[in-house]
């Protein structure tokens, strides 16, 4: 199914995108300091309900730290890691030779290889941010889990990066930064694609540098290049990037320059009896023959 991006200049090229991940892929872990640890605070989450999960959808896996914890979390259950990236796959079984045993699939998120109810748990940690639709992507994710199952997800806010976004602004009038969804907009989302309980809340966490430059290497070395439609053409001249610099500069603080991460943390459920109008005919039969296999159970 093609994308349709006319008119918005924050459109993600998917293609794009990939490419920059695979890149990305064997020097990830070194400059992902701020994705393991939301990703760790993500798990914790986990200790707060009571769901034991059969089977488990790690989304946007990446190099496949959160596989580990997982696993050690739930280790009767059947894992699954999926991501866009096929460097990443690539970078998460060198690492782990165990994962060898675990399926490691190579998909996009708004199309998932996945049957209906698949599912229990899908924890999903700042991958969301790399979706243009975001209806889309959690309709898709309510497709693939069971009722009463769980999604835990993490994404950043409107104001992350908001001091790099604000010195490009100065430089010229090109996108730099991509566009971050608002955690009450994410809940509407979610309740307009059949998830119920949504509980989210926000923290700010604040990276700095000596120099703008090792904050755009960073970016660069975990694949968050600028992707977007309404990109500058070309290569950046130096005279821009100067500008750009100067601006950042007035934002200094006690010798260090601050790069600002609204980071949004997020649960959801599915209901436990999902209405009939919101399954496909495959859907409802899964439904059916699962009801029979077990008993009546919730």
């Amino acid at each position: 199914m093609s994308e349709n991006h006319a008119g918005n200049d924050f459109w993600l090229d998917r293609h794009l995108m990939r490419a920059a991940f695979d890149r990305a892929a064997r020097g990830y872990d070194a400059a992902a300091v701020l994705q393991h640890e939301v990703g760790k605070r993500l798990l914790e989450r986990l200790e707060l309900t009571t769901l034991q999960p059969a089977r488990i959808l790690d989304l946007g896996c990446g190099t496949g730290r959160a596989l580990d914890a997982l696993h050690k979390h739930y280790p009767e259950a059947g894992i699954v890691g999926a991501d866009i990236a096929v460097g990443m796959l690539a970078a998460a079984r060198r690492a782990r030779g165990w994962f060898r045993r675990m399926p490691l699939v190579c998909a996009d998120a708004m199309r998932l290889p996945f049957t209906a109810m698949s599912f229990d748990l899908i924890y999903c940690n700042l991958m969301l941010q790399w979706c243009n639709d975001l209806g889309r992507i959690f309709a898709e994710l309510r497709r693939l889990l069971r009722p009463h199952a769980l999604l835990l997800f993490t994404t950043f806010g409107p104001d992350t990066l908001r001091e790099l976004r604000a010195a490009w602004r100065e430089a010229d009038g090109f996108n730099h930064v991509n566009r971050f969804i608002d955690m009450h907009d994410i809940g509407d989302a979610l309740m307009r694609a059949g998830f119920v309980e949504p509980v989210m809340d926000v923290e700010y966490l604040t990276l700095t540098y000596t120099d703008v430059h090792l904050l755009m290497r960073d970016l660069k070395r975990i694949g968050a290049h600028n992707v977007t439609a309404g990109r500058a053409p070309g290569l950046t001249g130096r005279g821009r990037l100067r500008c750009m610099q100067s601006a950042y500069e007035k934002q200094r603080r006690d010798g260090r320059l601050p790069a600002s991460y609204e980071v949004i943390y997020g649960t959801a459920w599915t209901p436990a009896y999902m209405p009939a109008a919101m399954l496909t005919p495959g859907e409802a039969r899964a439904a059916m023959l699962e009801r029979r296999g077990d008993g009546g159970r919730n």
